[in-house]
């Protein structure tokens, strides 16, 4: 029978900002004062056996308790698979329920587009598919008292932030809308929308983030709603965090100039002489996720916060009817079937 804390689970966690969020809990947990004292970690990768950065930073922290899991979210056997052993031993009392489930896991293409072996856009799969059909299966072993889901969040999402101006990506009139209908959304799940073969650039890869990280965002909102009407799962927290700009492997099919020259050179450089500012380093961003993942007083449910302030979500996630037509057609791509998940209300 475990002894820890609670669990916490990480997707993602061999990348720049997953691997900074294990750094930060491994090192805490021998602290009696720390919110991750005594906790089970579960770092989730593509390929356990080559993550080399995870295991770099847990190898400075031997005594702290944790599993390294094969994960692979564009594979959704592979994500029903690791549930139910994730779930089996929860119920076995092998490790703790879950406190905290970080959904960190991304992908951008910049223009090299990708797809799954069941046809779907790799970067919907990976940034959100996998995830919400995750979510939805280890509900069963969520801490029912204090549980708390983070979705790391984008100002890709908002398709109107001011911040995406620079990028010149929804310039068109057609990219300034990502929901529309049932068809529309069958168009990004396949790639069709936004493909590189009409457009060539990267930007073509960030609309499709963009609209995977909507999806991601949109999903806070609703299942928030559902769980907060069922029994069981109503103290459950579904919130996110935009860690801001941060060189990471996810620039990894970025051009040379974005990869290296940008993120590479100019901007650590900025990180460091401007901290406070919208670039940041993976340390920093950790510790503001990790913090939203333990404090229920500044980080209520169904919020969104950028550098530690609360953001409104795009005015597409708050729009009740996409919301409710992104659900469905989650579960029809998933194939979620009866019995998969314990949320009473999940059709």
């Amino acid at each position: 029978m475990t002894t820890a804390k609670g669990t916490v689970l990480i997707t993602g966690a061999n990348g720049g900002l997953g691997s900074a969020l294990a750094d930060q809990i491994a090192s805490q947990t021998k602290s009696a004062q720390s919110e991750f004292a005594g906790c089970h970690g579960l770092y989730a990768v593509r390929d356990a056996t080559l993550a080399p950065a995870l295991h770099s930073v847990l190898a400075k922290s031997p005594s702290h308790p944790h599993d390294i899991v094969s994960l692979d979210l564009t594979k959704l056997d592979s994500v029903r698979q690791e549930a139910e052993t994730i779930n089996a031993r929860v119920t076995a009392e092998a490790i703790p329920p879950i406190r905290a489930l970080i959904l960190n896991a991304g992908f951008q293409d910049f223009g090299k587009q990708v797809w799954t072996d069941d046809g779907l856009d790799m970067t919907f799969a990976a940034n959100y598919l996998g995830h919400w059909l995750l979510t939805l299966l280890l509900l069963k072993s969520m801490d029912k008292t204090s549980g708390r889901i983070v979705v790391v969040g984008s100002q890709a999402h908002d398709l109107h932030d001011k911040r995406n101006e620079v990028t010149g990506a929804f310039v068109d009139e057609k990219y300034r809308t990502v929901v529309h209908d049932q068809a529309g959304f069958e168009a990004i799940a396949r790639g069709t929308w936004s493909s590189a073969q009409e457009d060539p650039s990267w930007r073509s890869g960030y609309r499709r983030y963009g609209a995977a990280k909507l999806f991601s965002v949109m999903m806070i909102h609703e299942l928030q709603k559902r769980s907060d009407h069922d029994p069981v799962l109503s103290n459950i927290c579904i919130l996110s965090v935009d860690p801001g700009t941060m060189s990471t492997s996810l620039q990894r099919h970025a051009p040379w100039a974005i990869r290296i020259v940008m993120f590479k050179i100019i901007y650590p450089v900025i990180a460091f002489l401007w901290p406070d500012g919208q670039v940041r380093s993976t340390h920093k961003s950790a510790s503001q996720v990790l913090r939203a993942a333990v404090e229920s007083s500044q980080y209520p449910k169904s919020s969104y916060f950028v550098d530690n302030k609360p953001l409104e979500t795009a005015e597409e996630s708050r729009n009740a009817q996409k919301r409710e037509l992104v659900w469905k057609e989650s579960i029809r791509h998933a194939n979620l079937q009866p019995g998969e998940t314990v949320l009473s209300d999940w059709q």
